[in-house]
């Protein structure tokens, strides 16, 4: 890949040249920032170890020759290698909070950052949750979330992949949360003691295995094990549901993040009652499930 480095003397120009160059290489977004604009600013402003509200006049500044090569080398693997860009930061942000991410987990990314400031309206009024679990962690940051957002409440965050809750441990230790949120290596709740909740979580995988065959290059750096639901997509969430009839307060709920796969859902278990609840962007891609409804999907 070439870079005209000798016509990019100031962050602004990076940002005009990498807008670009993203267009033209074809490079797919959606795991940091929806807009080349947005991702590229991000990717400078990082690598310059500058604020990300920096003022503009910082994007006028002659850059140093150690601060040239430094950009060129985080471009040529953005654009030529097609890495993420959480992954060559380190980082990723849910609103307001930061999540140390590499490529042992998913880059951080989920509706349910909009969504868990209003699970409390599904539950009995005045309830304080005291447990709740998210289910196929990851980097551990709903887990992390959940615990922001009850302060009362004991957290277990569940993974299969022992690297997977080594990121996850990182950041409950950044989040100051440990004393609340506990990790545990189980495939769902194989492996985790017995403990009713208030809330289960999870963002599972749940693409079909034909998708996870043809992902774009920035897609298939992510661990598969954390993309691949099986044929269907459901293989993950089968399990889950089942577990969660035995793991749930009858006046719990099961909230799942499920990408494009309501319909399938609604084959699978038509008896079932989901609330899809609505998100900004309108996708309505998360599915809320009380407790007392899922004894239907029995057999």
């Amino acid at each position: 890949m070439y870079l005209p480095t000798s016509d990019l003397l100031t962050p602004a120009h990076w940002l005009g040249w990498a807008e670009t160059a993203y267009a033209e290489h074809e490079l797919v977004l959606g795991q940091v920032a929806d807009n080349a604009h947005d991702e590229a600013l991000y990717l400078i402003l990082r690598t310059l170890e500058l604020p990300l509200d920096s003022p503009a006049k910082v994007m006028r500044r002659l850059l140093s020759g150690e601060q040239l090569q430094r950009l060129t080398d985080v471009f040529t693997r953005r654009v030529a290698e097609r890495v993420p860009a959480g992954y060559l930061t380190r980082e990723a942000w849910l609103g307001e909070y930061s999540f140390y991410c590499d490529e042992r987990v998913i880059i951080p990314r989920s509706y349910f950052l909009e969504l868990i400031p209003t699970l409390s309206g599904y539950l009995p009024e005045g309830l304080v949750v005291t447990n709740a679990v998210d289910v196929c962690t990851g980097s551990g940051c709903l887990a992390i979330l959940l615990a922001h957002q009850f302060p009362s409440a004991r957290v277990d965050g569940i993974d299969l992949s022992p690297d997977a809750l080594e990121v996850a441990q990182i950041n409950v230790r950044d989040h100051a949360v440990g004393d609340r949120l506990t990790l545990h290596r189980s495939d769902v709740f194989d492996a985790v003691p017995v403990r009713r909740y208030d809330i289960i979580l999870s963002n599972p995988p749940y693409e079909p295995s034909d998708i996870c065959d043809d992902l774009p290059p920035e897609f298939a750096h992510e661990p598969r094990l954390a993309l691949d639901g099986g044929a269907d997509g459901l293989d993950i969430i089968r399990k889950l549901l089942r577990q969660a009839m035995e793991r749930l307060q009858p006046h719990g709920i099961v909230v799942l993040e499920v990408g494009e796969l309501r319909p399938a859902m609604e084959r699978a278990w038509p008896k079932l009652r989901m609330k899809w609840l609505e998100t900004a962007d309108g996708s309505n891609c998360c599915c809320l499930i009380r407790g007392d409804d899922l004894a239907t999907i029995r057999g």
